[in-house]
């Protein structure tokens, strides 16, 4: 029997003068998706609408939702990740005013009685399940290659000046093989937290999951997380899309 889910989602400028992020929902909830983009002047934002726009596309070419095999929705999502990639390289190769765009993008993707997650930069991708908040997503950031080098210790990271630069994001060769993808059971009580590095900016996991846990809506969950951001003194834009599954 299909999953049903509920979803909320929050997106603010905060501090900053304009907002490069963007999500995207498909009324369907077939698919969920944040970018956080990068670049001067509105570059950012070209970058991660771009990527909001064209991942889905392309996966409603590749996939109907039902009974792919496993491989074949990660076939999908790497290969619409990968498209969208290089339509932002080639378009901030050819457009001054897009010079060194980029953006980050997590996405959740369900087919059938699983739910696949994959991103590339520092967005992230968080399941609570019971009392136990996980991150599925890896940080493609310098100070996380640090911490599994060794070199630092994850709460060394927390403040270290390279903490927001990325070696791999949308907009970058290494954005092309920089998808990992995840597949879980759709598991009734479950909540998934898509956000951009302004959540985490502000915000430690065990108040996320304090949130999701007590929060009975999903978009009450979005709301409060994004106030208690903005409280813990994120500078950057926040966006985030909580999704419960029912």
């Amino acid at each position: 029997m299909a999953k049903k889910f509920r979803w909320g989602a929050k997106s603010i400028t905060n501090k900053r003068d304009n907002n490069e992020d963007r999500f995207m929902i498909d009324p369907d909830g077939r698919y969920f998706i944040v970018a956080d983009g990068m670049g001067g002047q509105a570059a950012g934002e070209r970058a991660s609408e771009m990527a909001s726009e064209i991942v889905p596309v392309e996966l409603e070419k590749r996939l109907e939702f039902k009974d792919e095999s496993p491989e074949t929705v990660e076939s999908a999502i790497k290969d619409a990740i990968s498209h969208a990639n290089a339509d932002i390289m080639t378009l901030a190769a050819i457009d001054v005013n897009s010079l060194n765009m980029g953006t980050t993008i997590v996405l959740a993707v369900a087919v059938g009685d699983s739910l696949y997650v994959a991103g590339v930069g520092d967005s992230r991708v968080y399941r609570l399940a019971g009392d136990k908040l996980l991150q599925l997503t890896k940080d493609h950031s310098l100070t996380q290659a640090l911490v599994d080098a060794g070199t630092i210790s994850e709460e060394d990271a927390k403040t270290h000046r390279f903490k927001n630069v990325l070696h791999r994001y949308l907009g970058s060769k290494e954005g092309n093989n920089g998808a990992e993808v995840k597949m879980l059971p759709l598991t009734t009580g479950h909540r998934y937290l898509l956000c951009s590095d302004g959540v985490n900016e502000g915000v430690e996991d065990d108040q996320i999951a304090e949130i999701l846990k007590r929060c009975a809506e999903p978009q009450q969950a979005a709301d409060e997380l994004v106030q208690a951001s903005q409280d813990g003194g994120a500078n950057d834009n926040i966006t985030c899309v909580v999704v419960y599954v029912d």
